[in-house]
């Protein structure tokens, strides 16, 4: 029985998925397996995984019909033996104290569900700075709470990067399939379910970013998609947390940061009114909502607060301007874009 499993859903990869197998054979824990599974592959992938396989016993292939990532990553899932599982992309590579580092946490620390770790950006920073960025941004997430209450916002922790125990998976299901980005949607699923996540503060692996990485080319995974995943699950956590529930105090008026924040009317949230700093806004009437200027926001006791801003720099000017309000993060407002 291997301490680790690594899943590896392969689809026409025969270009990045020897160098993703290279790096996971030259971990310095090397009590784990490896289940790629390829998805139907038209290419040489096939016989890639085939050769990796007679080499390495600890290589498994399985090899299915074409049935996308979902299908791939839930037949690995399926197949893997160990306590715990890890999951790889067959375009990103992992650093040699990947295994060894997040094996290590979930061993030190039985509360935590799920194990993920700072990732090294693997595209062109300049041609690519939104992603970078993003990237950046989800390496500052280390402790549960930080992650949790930013899972709001963007997905905080990598997919390629996760590790989670045998049974979170087994109370409470593997991806699901859809119009939303089945990634996002099993971390927010565990979250609200009680499973905790934390990251190993090393970097262990590289996330690369290929022109033909599927989150840049489906529909799924749009921005858009993204907070349709998120609204309903964003709407349940406002009624348990939120104090003046269903009424929120929404930052941000512009047409984009509206028609976000307005799927959580179908949830039952009311909006209470728009803040704004832009002179050209404030003063106006939204379907019935007021914008105001900022400055007018209520007392933390009074409002809760959502910030549908997700301009570079906008976050935090939000941030630091509700803290030095009083409110606090969590129990007054939450960011959301």
């Amino acid at each position: 029985m291997p301490r680790v499993s690594v899943t590896l859903p392969c689809y026409n990869c025969e270009a990045t998925v020897g160098r993703a197998v290279q790096s996971l054979l030259a971990q310095t824990l090397d009590d784990f397996e490896l289940v790629a599974v390829d998805d139907g592959s038209t290419d040489e992938t096939a016989a890639v995984l085939s050769e990796f396989a007679r080499r390495d016993e600890r290589v498994r292939v399985v090899t299915i019909p074409h049935g996308g990532v979902v299908a791939a990553a839930n037949t690995a899932i399926a197949e893997a033996r160990a306590p715990y599982i890890a999951r790889m992309d067959a375009d990103d590579e992992a650093l040699p104290e990947r295994l060894a580092a997040q094996a290590a946490l979930l061993d030190e620390r039985p509360d935590v569900g799920l194990a993920g770790c700072r990732v090294r950006f693997g595209g062109c920073r300049e041609s690519c700075a939104g992603y970078a960025h993003y990237v950046d941004w989800t390496n500052t997430l280390l402790d549960h709470e930080s992650i949790s209450l930013n899972r709001f916002v963007e997905f905080p922790v990598p997919n390629p990067s996760i590790m989670f125990r045998r049974e979170s998976v087994e109370a409470y299901g593997p991806y699901r399939d859809g119009d939303f980005p089945e990634d996002y949607d099993l971390l927010l699923r565990w979250l609200e379910s009680g499973v905790v996540a934390a990251k190993v503060d090393a970097e262990l692996m590289i996330w690369n970013d290929p022109p033909t990485r599927l989150s840049r080319n489906h529909p799924k995974y749009t921005v858009e998609a993204f907070y349709r995943a998120k609204t309903g699950y964003l709407a349940r956590w406002l009624e348990q947390s939120n104090p003046q529930h269903p009424e929120v105090h929404i930052l941000g008026s512009g047409r984009t940061t509206r028609k976000r924040a307005d799927l959580l009317k179908d949830h039952g949230i009311r909006f209470a009114a728009y803040y704004d700093v832009d002179p050209k806004k404030v003063g106006h009437v939204v379907n019935g909502v007021p914008v105001v200027h900022r400055e007018h926001v209520p007392a933390p006791e009074d409002a809760f607060c959502l910030s549908y801003v997700g301009s570079r720099g906008a976050r935090e000017d939000i941030a630091a301007f509700l803290e030095a309000r009083g409110y606090i993060l969590g129990r007054h407002w939450l960011p959301a874009a």
